[in-house]
């Protein structure tokens, strides 16, 4: 099994990726295989809905000058798939953003390629915002097919500078269950 997570921060060892690394720790406890993909602060592109993807139907995006369409590829040979995102205005950040659209658009233009997988949303806020955008990552499994595994808060860690995170117990413990609870759902859906 294996679930890779998206770091959309463009901080590449910031908040947003601490709080990945700490679910994804839980993960490998499991025997779990893990990746970091880092996409904030890249060049990304976001959906143009050209439409292209439901004529095409090869699995990807038409866009091919940037990271996206490798991420699709990640993501659909993966058993689950974690999105994590600064809080930018209350939102995920554009690059996030981005390949929430690309994706969404071509894995339902590819009978729903993420059918069934586990999807997770992890957030990193300096103070608020951070539900709306869980909400945002959330709403890609929802019309996707998928599981949406959640924890024993909302998936959020508080922290400005980079580290900060680490100073919020509840955020961590928060990122720990919800590392154990997508081992747990991904063994299920195997069974």
């Amino acid at each position: 099994m294996k679930v890779v997570a998206f770091n959309g921060s463009p901080r590449k060892d910031g908040n947003t990726a601490r709080l990945l690394r700490a679910v994804l720790a839980e993960l490998e406890k499991e025997g779990i295989e893990t990746e970091i993909v880092h996409i904030g602060g890249r060049s990304i592109h976001g959906c143009t809905a050209c439409m292209k993807c439901f004529e095409n139907k090869d699995r990807k995006c038409i866009i091919d000058k940037d990271i996206v369409n490798e991420c699709i590829g990640k993501m659909a040979e993966a058993d689950g798939f974690v999105i994590g995102s600064p809080t930018y205005f209350a939102d995920v950040n554009t690059e996030t953003k981005a390949l929430i659209d690309r994706a969404g658009f071509v894995a339902i233009a590819n009978d729903g390629m993420f059918a069934r997988k586990a999807g997770a949303a992890v957030v990193a806020v300096r103070r608020a915002g951070a539900v709306h955008a869980f909400d945002t990552i959330n709403h890609l499994f929802g019309i996707s097919n998928m599981f949406t595994v959640g924890s024993s808060y909302w998936n959020l860690g508080l922290g400005l500078a980079p580290g900060d995170v680490e100073k919020d117990e509840e955020g961590l413990q928060t990122m720990q269950n919800l590392g154990q609870n997508m081992a747990w759902l991904l063994k299920r859906i195997r069974e």
